[in-house]
């Protein structure tokens, strides 16, 4: 029996492939070509799946000119590049892989909180300038983080793994805003405690970011929350692009209204604003919060593991859509 194809969109490991090759027949990119929306249709000409990154982007225009598709396997937790209401419409299962990078996504969270705090970058810039000459009392001195008070927006899998670090490995005292909240026993073994958006970022040292993007969420962070937080708070983001409006933030940094910024994820990246690039408070990394050599591994094959499942059994493992199936 002839095996359906699919399109693996961006480069990915090769037992990645070999484990797809045995189920599909597979049209890869190893050349990790970041394909524009022409090339991207033209390659989902006649493909039963696709295997893809946050860069392709599941709209309703990609759908109407590739007929064949039946399910689209992101390889992250997050979906934005979905589409998901016409994915439904076209009766396109959407699939993404939770789970298997909370703890290290939680990790690099309190590494760029860490590192925005403590002003790790700025002083290693200066120090590779060759402008380090002599100690001085108040050289880099940045904000405490132990005993401090921890807030976090968006309380699913990653802002509690945030919250376990900061209250058990720093004793923190950590307050969350969320669109539910939690259970009492979830709340217990984060040591964290229910707050208004406003109470949190009134009060919070240092507040980070980790709810997923919806049009609802573009720009919670903006001039106005800016405003509202402590001038010597940090923020750090490893959420998604366009939950900070990043113009107001580059403003705030630079008028000293926070005292620093972490950011792993930006609006229209890998573009990043200018403005970011010429403020020195900010620590800025390149979307890597997840970028551990097991855990990738881990994402790519829950992404396999979830073609291979709808093509055998009719029911991917992590359906983002399940009314698809019904």
């Amino acid at each position: 029996m002839t095996q359906p194809s699919i399109l693996v969109a961006r480069a990915v490991f090769p037992e990645t492939l070999e484990l797809l090759s045995q189920h599909f027949e597979v049209d890869s990119n190893q050349a990790d070509t970041v394909f524009s929306k022409a090339e991207l249709i033209a390659r989902l000409q006649g493909k039963w799946g696709a295997f893809t990154t946050g860069s392709e982007r599941i709209d309703a225009e990609v759908l109407a000119a590739c007929p064949d598709l039946k399910m689209v396997a992101n390889m992250a937790v997050g979906y934005n590049n979905f589409d998901v209401p016409a994915m439904t419409a076209r009766r396109v299962v959407a699939t993404n892989t939770p789970d298997v990078l909370t703890e290290t996504t939680a990790d690099f969270g309190f590494a760029l909180l860490m590192a925005t705090a403590r002003r790790v970058t700025e002083s290693e810039h200066y120090l590779r300038a060759g402008q380090w000459k002599k100690w001085s009392y108040d050289m880099f001195a940045g904000a405490e983080v132990h005993g401090s008070r921890l807030g976090i927006l968006g309380m699913g899998r990653i802002g509690q793994g945030i919250a376990r670090r900061g209250a058990h490995g720093f004793g923190m005292d950590v307050v969350y805003h969320n669109r539910s909240r939690l259970a009492p026993d979830l709340e217990a073994a984060c040591k964290a405690r229910y707050v208004s958006k406003e109470e949190l970022l009134r009060t919070a040292d240092h507040l980070v970011l980790v709810l997923p993007y919806s049009a609802e969420s573009h720009h919670a962070i903006g001039a106005k929350e800016l405003d509202q937080m402590k001038p010597t708070a940090t923020l750090v983001n490893i959420a998604r692009g366009g939950i900070v409006d990043d113009a107001a933030l580059a403003r705030a940094l630079r008028e000293k209204k926070i005292a620093a910024a972490g950011l792993d994820v930006f609006e229209g990246e890998p573009k990043v604003h200018p403005d970011l690039l010429a403020v020195p408070n900010v620590v800025l990394t390149p979307h890597i919060a997840s970028a551990t050599i097991p855990t990738r591994k881990a994402m790519a094959r829950l992404a396999a593991d979830n073609l291979v499942a709808f093509h055998q059994q009719g029911r991917p493992l992590n359906p983002l859509n399940p009314e698809v199936l019904a």
